[in-house]
């Protein structure tokens, strides 16, 4: 049961992140992507500490390291995402990113000598091709954006990795609590040392980062943290790479963007690579067997 909770708060949070590039989009016309940052982690550490400040007291250094460590891949693995977008196309931005999901079972692999379970890691290739499907316009073209976006990837993948990891030991509440101050004080001082520090408070612009904070931010990262102690990090990924699946359905409802036959045929194979890794043919093997009886 608790496996299927956690496989739901995840399909959340990618319903969420994939609203969250509506609200990104509207943001930057008025905002720079760093206040963008500082913005979202500050709201989430108010809103986290405000709701659960009772449970600070109880907090243990190895909390504090672990939430830490994952605060400061989280800011990097943003802050690449976002400068890498200045020098490529958001497609391949969006594309590159979600190699994420093929890197996190190589690095239990590599790291903790962990098998890999091969259905996943099939699902996890079939979700990357669908994500290149529904997102990424052909160009043999490697530029500098591209490689911070591939490293961003990488950033991404360690915390999908050690967020499973960590939170089976750990409060997933308070280890969520930390890495969004731990990002929330790298953005103010990577704002301060731009020195954009004048911000609009016009509701044009400030609701849109509101609902990054609140939701994309606070709420997501709570869920996916939660979430992650009930199932694998290979599983997690899968499920998380939804995300540009429900940008698509977002961008299509609210944006008014044109449905076409490669966004059907890309999320066809992100709902493929989900239904393979969930199920690993389970529901097929029983029938087989069935019929031999």
């Amino acid at each position: 049961m608790r496996k299927y909770l956690g496989e739901m708060g995840l399909i959340i949070t990618a319903i969420i992140w994939g609203s969250g590039f509506v609200a990104s989009a509207m943001s930057l016309d008025h905002y720079t992507p760093y206040q963008i940052l500082a913005g979202r982690f500050f709201i989430g550490t108010i809103i986290l500490s405000l709701l659960f400040n009772k449970k600070l007291k109880n907090i243990k250094k190895s909390t504090m390291i672990k939430g830490a460590v994952l605060g400061i891949i989280l800011y990097a693995a943003f802050a690449l995402q976002t400068v890498g977008l200045i020098y490529t196309t958001p497609s391949k931005n969006a594309f590159l990113t979600a190699v994420n999901v093929v890197i996190v079972p190589f690095i239990g692999f590599l790291l903790y000598k962990r098998k890999i379970d091969m259905f996943e890691l099939v699902g996890a290739v079939t979700a990357l091709v669908g994500v290149a499907v529904l997102s990424l316009k052909l160009s043999s073209e490697i530029n500098i954006g591209d490689l911070l976006t591939l490293c961003c990837a990488v950033g991404f993948a360690f915390h999908i990795f050690y967020t499973a990891r960590f939170v089976k030991d750990e409060d997933a509440v308070l280890i969520t609590i930390v890495q969004m101050v731990t990002a929330a004080v790298i953005s103010w001082i990577v704002v301060l040392l731009r020195g954009e520090t004048s911000f609009t408070l016009g509701s044009e612009g400030l609701l849109p980062l509101l609902y990054l904070g609140i939701f994309s931010t606070t709420i997501a990262f709570l869920l996916q943290t939660v979430a992650q102690k009930f199932i694998t990090e290979t599983k997690a990924a899968i499920i998380l790479s939804t995300e540009s699946l429900w940008g698509m359905a977002f961008s299509v409802v609210i944006l008014s963007e044109i449905m076409t036959l490669k966004m059907i045929i890309g999320a066809t194979l992100i709902l493929g690579a989900i239904i393979l890794s969930e199920t690993k043919f389970s529901f097929w093997k029983k029938k087989r067997v069935e019929e031999m009886v």
